[in-house]
């Protein structure tokens, strides 16, 4: 038996590929199917199950392409209702794959059709658990996805999860291993840690949410601090339970260079939003006017998916050369499938055409702190537990995902620095601010790991965790 966890960084995202025999099952599986074909090619193995732990909210799973190229059969847990062909199991259905079992455990909360895999290996003993969004490490799914107005609320499908954890997997022996669908970074969770893989009896031991003296406190425990859901999240589970376009074909259009006037006249005549997936540091010094930037070097698919919102929405991709199918890729990976083409050669192709270009000023850390007065004006874009942490005094807190909002409230005639944790956010609040004619700003390089080396005067410091 071979159990492989397929770990995704920018999504916080663990697949999983397991062999037995000559048989193999892949759970979760990405967007995009090569990876797990070329595995099966060179294990010389057939793939007898894909297995879907929910509908996923925060990615478009490749459950569909892979069925259709593989044949094999897509299973998700009881009262799922996918707009295609499955296989619904009923609780405690066993599904054989070589000399291992594979048995579903319908563990409700996160949402209503979540469901936990338990792996039984050739010896008959109970081995690991891959629990997608129900239990992670150092945390549980979120319960407010799936909650209905009128009908279900987040308290109650926190409840909900209170008694699949109690009757279904903290009775599981303490030696079993625990593969989540999610790690820390993902917007599935608030408290996950950074490992990828724990026993159960250590995070019986470690876990907040598994520590509750009953479901009154873990209700109230687990709905606290919640940040409001990534708006693309119901256009994610809407592509997963309803099926959506091949990925092959997603990517041959998008793969369409256009000349620098080719762009230019696509972007004016289809409405696209222009896309720079450079880095801060090339696209500050200059990039297509009313781009906006978010690079793939980061966690680009979630701020693709927090910025952009829409999946439906056309895009126009200017990379680094050769990066234009990873772009395409990581966008299709949560949902944003209407690429219709790139800037052929870059931005450098752009450049030397001779055509308008835009820039973001940016500064040092060190010339903003000789700058800096009591009459400045900081944004800090940063999430509001890191501006409670440790701030710029007398900054204020602006998130990112808000900037729509706060945008509106901008004086144009006062001059604001901007500001995230390293760089990567603000350039992508600049970007937009810029786009939307708000010019009178300084981004800052380096954010506040840099600002906090200077003389710059800052709150006292507090672990975030305290917060």
């Amino acid at each position: 038996m071979k159990v492989e966890q397929i770990y995704t960084g920018c999504l916080a995202q663990g697949a999983y590929y397991i062999v037995s025999e000559k048989e193999a099952v892949i759970i979760d599986p990405l967007r995009e199917t090569k990876p797990y074909l070329d595995r099966l090619e060179k294990d010389e193995v057939k793939l007898k199950y894909i297995f879907e732990t929910h509908f996923h909210a925060d990615f478009v799973s490749g459950h569909v392409d892979l069925s259709r190229k593989t044949g094999a059969p897509i299973i998700y847990g009881p009262t799922a209702t996918p707009h295609f062909e499955a296989i619904i199991a009923t609780d405690g259905q066993i599904f054989e794959v070589g000399k291992v079992k594979i048995k579903v455990l319908h563990t409700p909360g996160h949402t209503m059709e979540s469901s936990t895999f338990l792996l039984i290996d050739e010896n008959e003993k109970e081995n690991a658990i891959f629990s997608g969004d129900t239990l992670f490490l150092g945390d549980v799914g979120r319960p407010d996805l799936a909650q209905k107005a009128g009908s279900i609320t987040q308290e109650d499908l926190a409840g909900i999860l209170y008694e699949s954890l109690q009757q279904k997997i903290i009775p599981l022996p303490d030696d079993i291993l625990v593969y989540p669908a999610h790690g820390a970074g993902s917007a599935c969770g608030k408290n996950m840690q950074k490992e990828t893989v724990d026993t159960l009896g250590n995070q019986k031991k470690t876990n907040y949410a598994l520590n509750q003296p009953n479901k009154e406190a873990f209700i109230a425990e687990v709905l606290d601090g919640l940040a409001p859901p990534p708006k693309y999240f119901g256009m994610n589970v809407a592509m997963n339970k309803g099926g959506y376009e091949d990925f092959d074909s997603i990517l041959e259009k998008g793969k369409q260079p256009l000349s620098p006037e080719e762009f230019e006249n696509v972007a004016e005549d289809s409405g696209a939003l222009i896309l720079d997936t450079r880095s801060a540091a090339h696209f500050h010094k200059g990039y297509v006017p009313n781009s906006i930037n978010i690079g793939l070097k980061g966690d680009f698919a979630p701020w693709v998916g927090a910025m952009i919102v829409d999946v439906a929405q056309p895009i126009l991709l200017v990379t680094e050369v050769g990066a234009e199918e990873e772009s395409i890729t990581r966008l299709a990976r949560v949902g944003f499938d209407h690429v219709i083409g790139y800037l052929q050669g870059g931005f450098e192709s752009w450049e030397k055409s001779g055509k308008e270009i835009d820039k973001v000023k940016r500064i040092s850390a060190e010339t903003f702190a000789e700058e800096f007065s009591e009459k400045s004006v900081v944004l800090d874009v940063r999430k509001p537990s890191e501006y409670e942490a440790e701030h710029v005094n007398e900054a204020f807190s602006k998130p990112l995902v808000e900037i729509n909002d706060w945008a509106l409230t901008i004086n144009p005639n006062e001059h604001f620095y901007v500001h995230c944790a390293g760089g990567y956010r603000s350039m992508i609040a600049a970007s937009i601010l810029n786009s939307r004619g708000i010019r009178n700003f300084t981004e800052i390089e380096g954010g506040f790991s840099k600002i906090k080396e200077t003389k710059v005067p800052k709150s006292n410091f507090v672990c975030q965790s305290k917060i």
